[in-house]
């Protein structure tokens, strides 16, 4: 690890941390604190993905529904109007509305095939966001003279990754030039995630062969063809799913890769003075 003990941590005259965890378990609540009170990058992997490796595709897909109204379709061809995504740290919506939910049409829902090619193209996007880190920490320092660094990992990265693999080249990569830390949540954590999932649930990111093996048990479960799925019923059903299915695969990168901090301890975090010692903590004394 690049801090061994808990004293190289505190004594570290630049601190870098890769953060990773369920979404709503306060990641980007303390890379914001971080920035807001100086001193730390705040690089968010979200962020990257939809303005730098999807911009095109969310834009495109705004586009493709203009054209469909004769008044934008003309301002479009002449050039009279402009047609962009407005994301920022805190609105991260044009990427989730772009991937979509799989389902009926009438309801919202993409085709399925459409649905796995922009999972692809998400899959290939935060991937080469992580492995860009490096780049944006010595930017960081370079250009704007942050001496700390703090990376706010999308909940997909566990898809994307093989924690038992000692060369991951995403894992390798992170933990070469920044601490992974999992914030750890609990039972209650995960129903509270759920609950709140389930009153408004939004597109995620799976891995493809954990999708398609619930895909197919929906259908099946169900009795319904592709066609006639509920997008929205579909990844409420797959959302418990989806967060036993990530649990061991966070474990195993904590376990081989960094160190693990309970959500509960994490949601204590008021400064920079309170992260540092919240990190300390975790690492051998």
């Amino acid at each position: 690890m690049l801090y061994q003990t808990a004293d190289d941590w505190r004594a570290a005259p630049r601190r870098r941390v890769v953060l990773f965890a369920m979404s709503g378990l306060g990641k980007t609540h303390v890379s914001s604190m971080l920035r807001d009170a100086g001193g730390w990058f705040h690089y968010s992997i979200d962020y990257r993905i939809g303005t730098r490796y999807m911009g095109e595709y969310i834009a495109d897909n705004a586009k493709r529904e203009a054209m469909k109204n004769p008044f934008l379709r003309e301002l479009l061809l002449t050039d009279s109007i402009y047609i962009g995504s407005n994301i920022t740290f805190r609105n991260l919506t044009p990427v989730s509305t772009y991937l979509g939910k799989p389902g009926d049409p009438a309801l919202g829902g993409l085709p399925m095939d459409t649905y796995r090619r922009r999972q692809e193209q998400f899959r290939r996007a935060e991937e080469r966001a992580l492995l860009g880190t490096g780049y944006f920490i010595d930017r960081a320092e370079d250009l704007y003279g942050y001496p700390h660094f703090i990376c706010d990992t999308g909940g997909s990265i566990c898809e994307w990754v093989d924690a038992d693999d000692p060369e991951d080249p995403i894992l390798t990569e992170l933990s070469r030039v920044a601490l992974p830390v999992w914030i750890r949540g609990t039972e209650a954590h995960t129903e509270e995630l759920i609950r709140r999932f389930d009153k408004a649930p939004k597109p995620m990111a799976y891995q493809p062969e954990f999708l398609n093996a619930c895909w197919e048990e929906y259908l099946a479960e169900k009795g319904v063809d592709e066609a006639r799925v509920d997008p929205d019923g579909f990844i409420r059903w797959t959302y418990a799913r989806a967060l036993a299915h990530r649990q061991p695969r966070y474990e195993a990168m904590a376990r081989n890769w960094g160190v693990t901090v309970e959500a509960s301890d994490m949601a204590t975090v008021r400064d920079e003075a309170d992260f540092v010692e919240i990190i300390a903590a975790a690492l051998p004394a």
